[in-house]
């Protein structure tokens, strides 16, 4: 925080004049984090305000009930969901998700669904609150055939009944990989068996062809082979 005689701020434009302009920019969030890389007290204002409204904005329904728990902030912070919302992570060679190298990108526009959220939790995690987006479609990957990328955020996550099963389960954190969207360290949700076959379902994915990772935030990111379109029609009816 900084106050109005802070030395940094010395200069600048006020944050009311600030929050005006993003506001006739419609919280645009690629000049959002332009501003950010300007300063540290620009990018301070964009992390407490800025982000924030884009977020509300993106997706106020959404928001209000990430926040209904009656915490300030969202786990993690406003640019994490921000860039959830805009970012596909891809995976780079040799990280994540092995065999797969799909650079991440920014995407104009993704659903996220709670209803969807609940085919990725088990049977006893489904008082969780998960938001998930639809997935990321990449075509024709060679041998790996059609990939789709999703990503997500849990309301409270750190109160979450996943989270305490993961700790139950004695679940590793990854060694190397960090969130994308955090930096915060990942569970692997495969390898502590909780994915539940509905969430291949939902994504209209191979069964055995389907992973993801959960951050100590509660940040979701996930990659799966999908079905071909005729198959995929053929299981919804």
């Amino acid at each position: 925080m900084h106050s109005a005689s802070c030395s940094c701020s010395k200069g600048h434009l006020t944050e009311e004049v600030i929050f005006l302009v993003f506001q006739q920019l419609n919280w645009n969030p690629k000049a959002i984090a332009a501003f950010s890389c300007v300063s540290k007290w620009f990018d301070d204002l964009a992390k407490r305000v800025l982000w924030k409204e884009f977020c509300r904005t993106r997706a106020p329904k959404m928001m209000v009930d990430l926040q209904s728990s009656g915490s300030i902030n969202i786990d993690g912070n406003w640019r994490a969901v921000g860039k959830l919302f805009i970012y596909c992570s891809g995976c780079g060679k040799d990280g994540l998700f092995k065999n797969i190298h799909i650079p991440g990108h920014f995407v104009h526009r993704t659903r996220f669904s709670r209803t969807s959220g609940k085919s990725f939790l088990l049977p006893q995690c489904r008082s969780d609150v998960l938001y998930v987006s639809d997935p990321c479609e990449h075509l024709d990957q060679g041998d790996e055939g059609d990939i789709g990328f999703f990503r997500g955020v849990f309301k409270s996550f750190a109160s979450s009944k996943v989270r305490k099963m993961l700790i139950k389960k004695g679940a590793e954190l990854h060694q190397s990989e960090v969130c994308p969207y955090c930096k915060a360290k990942l569970w692997n949700m495969l390898q502590a068996k909780m994915v539940p076959q509905s969430a291949s379902c939902r994504l209209g994915a191979y069964e055995d062809c389907i992973e993801y990772y959960v951050c100590l935030n509660g940040h979701v990111l996930g990659v799966c082979t999908l079905l071909p379109l005729s198959e995929s029609d053929e299981d919804s009816e």
